[in-house]
């Protein structure tokens, strides 16, 4: 959607409600009754369903998948204890194993497709090809051939009219949305660069089980392997990227400034002990990158997990008449140019009030048969990570059509079968496969043979 278009469907949130129960869609499968289904059940998947819920309308949870049998029980016992009449997932419809997304897709109305990251272009695929209303999670890819999927899958939705919302939340806060119309409008003159944050403390970790397989290992703990979650860039820092991506296309999302053209940076493993990951982990944790647009304008990028050390989140933008943020906008003398009149809710942590209006919006535009489709720019966001990621594992200046057309994953999601398979990145190897930029074989910017074996 162009960028006045978007904001002006998503700016109205104060009217969502009282559609919610006078509209009718298409989506919505003949019936006023709209049947949700969640794949993904862990800890983000519960609270995605839980801001699903909080939405007054006429639904039915009716099917819930993951990987792990665990999870399902976990999840169904959670929702259970709500006593929402609206949660009503009989045992026939928990389905677990590496199938288990299409038994949901096939059954529901509305998916919410909360996967490992990895995973999340083939299952958004599968929902599109069956034309499903979809929430899905970023980031929404790990590699350039997870890109090149979401682009094609867009491609359908677009065809099909759907509605499609991605948890790039900050699309859905008032005081982004008028920030980046402020910006359109040229209150800050052009954009000269932005500097982008997620500089915080460590994250979960997962012991081995007993019998756990590697495989079964690393898909329970897949933040600590790049092949599964795209390394902290990704999985975290891609809420900052996505606001930059936005502030340089003003809401063009397939403008000429959607993503940037180029990008040189460094990152590495400097405090990461942990005691369960540190023999088969080998995601970096710290990433500074250096983005350049095609207008020759540049993004700022820096991600860290590091416990102890400056805790900043945020964006900033420069243009040539001013400097501004979410809700701000001052000149180069201090002077206030705009500042946004309601209630800031993005300061530090993701705000609870936009994961609601997401999935309000979500209901809205379902029900109205609204064709809607976050996809595009979630799409370049998530690539943008990637983008950065690669280039500092590598060490060189990349370019986005190289690594986009010849980009390669050592190990799609798709061949992921089995308990019992071998992962790329296996603890025998000795020391573990970690990225060592510099040292690899190259061809066009692209590491031979894939982005995850790292060949001297």
């Amino acid at each position: 959607m162009k960028r006045r278009a978007f904001l002006e469907s998503t700016g109205k949130l104060g009217a969502a409600a009282a559609a919610l129960s006078v509209a009718r869609g298409a989506q919505a499968a003949g019936t006023d009754l709209i049947t949700v289904g969640l794949i993904g059940c862990g800890g983000r998947g519960r609270g995605v369903m839980a801001n699903r819920l909080s939405v007054k309308d006429n639904c039915k949870v009716i099917a819930l998948a993951d990987l792990f049998e665990e999870n399902l029980v976990n999840a169904k016992e959670a929702f259970e204890s709500l006593e929402d009449d609206r949660f009503a997932v009989d045992d026939d419809h928990l389905f677990s194993g590496f199938d288990a997304y299409k038994k949901v897709i096939d059954l529901c109305d509305q998916v919410m497709i909360v996967t490992t990251p990895a995973f999340r272009p083939v299952h958004y695929r599968y929902a599109v090809e069956k034309g499903k209303s979809i929430f899905m999670e970023k980031p929404c890819c790990v590699d350039a051939p997870g890109y090149r999927s979401l682009l094609e899958s867009n491609k359908i939705a677009d065809e099909k009219g759907l509605t499609v919302v991605v948890g790039y939340q900050r699309h859905y806060q008032q005081e982004y949305q008028e920030l980046i119309e402020q910006i359109a409008d040229g209150a800050i003159g052009d954009v000269l660069n932005v500097r982008v944050y997620w500089n915080s403390t460590g994250i979960w970790e997962r012991p081995r089980q007993a019998g756990d397989t590697e495989m079964k290992y690393q898909l329970r703990n897949w933040y600590h392997f790049p092949w599964l979650s795209g390394d902290n860039i990704c999985e975290q820092h891609c809420h900052n990227i996505d606001i930059g991506n936005w502030m340089h296309c003003k809401g063009d999302f397939n403008g000429p400034l959607a993503h940037p053209v180029k990008v040189n940076a460094m990152g590495g493993r400097q405090v990461r002990r942990f005691p369960f990951c540190q023999n088969s982990g080998c995601r970096f944790d710290h990433f500074f990158c250096e983005y350049t647009y095609a207008d020759g304008s540049q993004m700022y990028s820096q991600s860290r997990q590091q416990e102890g050390t400056w805790p900043m989140i945020g964006e900033i933008v420069y243009g040539t008449k001013g400097i501004g943020g979410a809700g701000w906008l001052d000149d180069y003398q201090g002077n206030p140019i705009w500042r946004y009149q309601g209630e800031v809710t993005y300061i530090y942590n993701p705000a609870p009030k936009s994961y609601e209006i997401e999935q309000e919006m979500l209901v809205k535009w379902t029900r109205e048969g609204t064709a809607h489709n976050d996809g595009w720019h979630a799409a370049h966001s998530s690539m943008t990570a990637v983008f950065g990621m690669l280039a500092a594992y590598s060490g060189q200046e990349l370019d986005w059509d190289d690594v986009v057309t010849n980009g390669k994953a050592e190990f799609p999601p798709e061949s992921v079968t089995s308990w019992d398979q071998d992962p790329p990145i296996h603890p025998d190897t000795t020391p573990p496969a970690q990225p060592e930029p510099g040292q690899f074989i190259y061809e066009n910017s692209v590491p031979l043979p894939g982005f995850y074996k790292w060949d001297k």
